[in-house]
Parts: structure tokens; sequence; C-alpha cells
């Protein structure tokens, strides 16, 4: 039996590969990860990655609108990383510690990022020339919340507070007291550094807006595309690996008919 998920935890998804032998004597397919990352911010860095001779950096992000439905897993998820080490190459990361600002296209604007642990991290730094460095980060549309991941981010690194994943069903609870507050529109970005034949600089950016609370879909749209690809027999056969090299950006538009969720290059 084939076998697609949409997970993103970092190490699950990178170590699927380990069961590639085993999922070839099978003859089946296994593919982890068709999910938003790092399928979807794969195929977009993919995108904007072609025709450079070397790329040194990859920014990704995600902002859900604070209206947009939250499930128990996915905060305990992103709980269980809140103050903990990230994989970085140069300066000590720690998940939602530190915060820059991104403008998305109307009708999201600006929002707060904070680090967060996905498999991108691992992922891209190998897979184009000049190992760049990567970053993600997510951002909650109402500051008071980010603010408080900031503030629990602290917590957690000053040895105060263990594992906030533990603390997931109040927060969750306490989160939805805003509910009313916010809109329902999220947006993605990726956007790549590098330097092309000439050796010039070169700086792309890509943007995903999900506006009338589409956002919840964004994730389900890889593992649509990959349906469709492999009843299509574009796809390989057998094998298990991460959901990256896949899809490209008109896969998953294709999936996106009747939805509001628009994908565009922006000047960087």
């Amino acid at each position: 039996m084939h076998y697609i998920d949409l997970a993103d935890g970092r190490a699950f998804v990178q170590d699927i590969a380990t069961l590639d032998a085993a999922a070839r004597q099978a003859g089946v397919l296994v593919v982890s990860g068709a999910s938003s990352v790092p399928a979807l911010s794969g195929a977009a860095a993919d995108h904007l990655a072609q025709g450079l001779a070397t790329v040194d950096a990859i920014d990704i992000g995600i902002s859900p609108g604070n209206r947009t439905e939250r499930g128990l897993s996915t905060v305990q998820a992103i709980l269980s990383y809140c103050g903990k080490p990230l994989p970085s190459a140069h300066e000590p990361v720690f998940g939602w510690r530190g915060t820059w600002r991104h403008r998305y296209p109307a009708p999201v604007g600006a929002r707060l990022m904070s680090p967060c642990d996905v498999p991108d991290l691992t992922l891209l730094p190998t897979r184009y020339p000049g190992t760049p460095r990567v970053r993600f980060g997510a951002g909650l549309e109402l500051r008071l919340l980010h603010r408080g991941m900031n503030l629990m981010s602290a917590l957690a690194k000053a040895g105060l507070v263990r594992d906030w994943s533990r603390h997931a069903r109040w927060l969750k609870a306490v989160s939805e007291w805003l509910l009313p507050f916010g809109t329902d529109a999220g947006a993605m970005h990726v956007r790549v550094e590098g330097r092309d034949g000439g050796n010039q600089a070169q700086t792309r950016l890509w943007h995903l807006v999900a506006a009338r609370g589409d956002g919840p879909y964004v994730p389900t749209l890889a593992a649509a595309a990959l349906v469709r690809r492999w009843l299509e027999g574009t796809l390989p056969q057998h094998g298990a690996l991460p959901c990256i090299g896949l899809l490209t950006l008109a896969d998953f538009a294709r999936e996106t008919e009747g939805l509001a969720i628009t994908m565009q290059d922006t000047p960087a």
C-alpha cells in the first residue's frame, strides 16, 4: 500500500528516507512531508533558485489568520520546540526566540515572525549549490499572542518551563478567547538570495495569500497534487523520501481551483 503523509516534524520527515530500501523491495511509494513545508516551500525555493549559480540564503515564513481553526496536535507541535535550540550552522537559534517583520501582500499586511522548527532547516542546505543558510519563521496575526510566545520561549530557555507542549490544552483554550479578533487571511513567503552566472547578487521573492478562511487548505494541496501526479504516472513508483523536489508550483496551482488562494512572484 502506498503512503503519503502531511507531517512537518523535522526528524520524522527527514528520517523517512531510512525506509527507502524497504519501500523499494515492497514496490510501494512512501512520501512524508506533503504539506506547506517542505513540499510547497521546497517547490517555491526550486522555482526561485532557477538560473542561480549559488544560493546564499533562503528565508521562509508562514503566518495564518487569527480566526483560522487550530487543532490540539498542531498547538502541541508548535509548543514542543518553544525555547528549544533549532538547527543552525551559524549563530544559535531557539524556537520563538527573536522577532523580525515581513510584509505580505494585501489583505494580510505586515506580520511579526519568529524562528520555528521545520524539515527545511536540514533538507534545503544540501539541495542547492552554496549550502545556503535557511531560516524559517512563523507569525501570529495578533501581536499579543506572538509576544506571548516570545515570552514563553524566554522562560523555557531560562529553564523555568521544561516543555510547553504539556500545557497545550489550556493554552489553546486561552488563545481561542481571542478568536473574534484579527482576520481569516493568512500568507506564506519564500525569499531566495544568491548569485547568477555573472556573479551578480540576486534576491527573489514569492508569496502565497489565502483569503476567505481558505488557509487550512494550503497544507492539503501537496497530497492532492501527488495523487494526481501518481495517477498520471509522472511520479516515482516506489521508494521512501521526503516530499521535496517531487512537485512544482504549477502542480500546486492546479489544486487551488475554487479556492481564494493566490501565488505570485513579488519584487524583492
